[in-house]
């Protein structure tokens, strides 16, 4: 919902803000037109992430389809450097020497001040969803939003900030043509617009091929993770584990255990059985495997 909430918003911001700019011939509006555009079609591409991410896992995909989702996301993300950031920087280089007046700039200014009513909506979703699970994880907002596994979350969160203050800086660069008589100071605008893009878009693509690599799981998650296997009444203590991400809010737990009791070399890997089957009965877990451990590995603490 919240990217659906982001393509639809980006679509009449994008429209608005193309007729805004052949109206008006401002280099800054030419920015936006195309910051926009990128946005309308990057949220394409975190509509398709989703969707294969949240395929079943089967024969050919046992850890499932999850990483695709990093996958498509890190395509929109180069779309956002390409056809936002390079664009947005070569117009503005380009309109350096121009001296045209500002024309019809009112028109710039309504169109500017929708755009920031709509993005600034699916921003304020993007927020709450964001600091609601944050609160959940006891970690701040920011920190919950460059660390999430949620790859289509981070993406529409940071597309959104950025579109904020995109027409801020176009806003105040249209303003200061038009009070100085400057036309550069537009230029300038939409090489501003084009750098903050830029930044947006290493961001993005520098997670997800973390995740796409493999990235460590904060130490609060390996914590949680490893107290709610020892409470496990059939888990006496852990020995070595590994989490990793498998896809958005998936993951993939490998550990050995040391089981209560003293039981039977079958039957201690019927129980072993029947503990994966239950934690991976949780929403977040895609596979666990679990082995034994040997008496003297130390024990894990969380």
């Amino acid at each position: 919902m919240t990217v659906l909430i982001a393509f639809l918003a980006n679509v009449l911001v994008a429209i608005a803000k193309t007729v805004a700019a052949v109206m008006t011939s401002s280099a800054s509006m030419v920015a936006e037109a195309a910051h926009s555009w990128a946005d309308a079609g990057n949220e394409v591409f975190l509509l398709i992430a989703d969707r294969r991410g949240a395929r079943k896992k089967d024969a050919r995909h046992p850890l499932g389809y999850g990483r695709s989702a990093f996958v498509w996301s890190l395509i929109a993300a180069f779309g956002i450097f390409t056809a936002g950031s390079i664009v947005s920087i070569m117009h503005g280089i380009q309109e350096l020497a121009a001296d045209e007046p500002v024309e019809s700039p009112v028109v710039a200014y309504v169109v500017l001040a929708i755009a920031f009513v709509l993005e600034g909506a699916s921003f304020v979703q993007a927020l709450v969803r964001s600091r609601r699970l944050a609160r959940q994880r006891g970690s701040s907002t920011w920190d919950f939003v460059i660390d999430t596994s949620d790859t289509t979350l981070r993406a529409v969160f940071f597309e959104d900030a950025a579109a904020l203050v995109g027409l801020v800086i176009a806003g105040g660069s249209i303003a200061l043509h038009q009070i100085t008589g400057v036309a550069a100071w537009d230029a300038i605008g939409s090489i501003l617009v084009g750098v903050l893009l830029g930044i947006v878009a290493v961001i993005l693509i520098g997670r997800n091929m973390a995740f796409l690599v493999g990235t460590n799981v904060s130490s609060q998650l390996r914590a949680r993770v490893g107290r709610a296997l020892l409470k496990s009444s059939d888990i006496e203590r852990v020995t070595y584990l590994h989490i990793e991400y498998v896809g958005p809010n998936r993951l993939f737990l490998v550990a050995e255990v040391d089981l209560a009791g003293d039981a039977r070399e079958h039957d201690a890997a019927r129980r072993l059985r029947e503990v994966e089957r239950r934690i991976e009965a949780h929403d977040v877990v895609e596979t666990v495997v679990l082995s034994l451990s040997v008496d003297d590995e130390a024990s894990l603490t969380f």
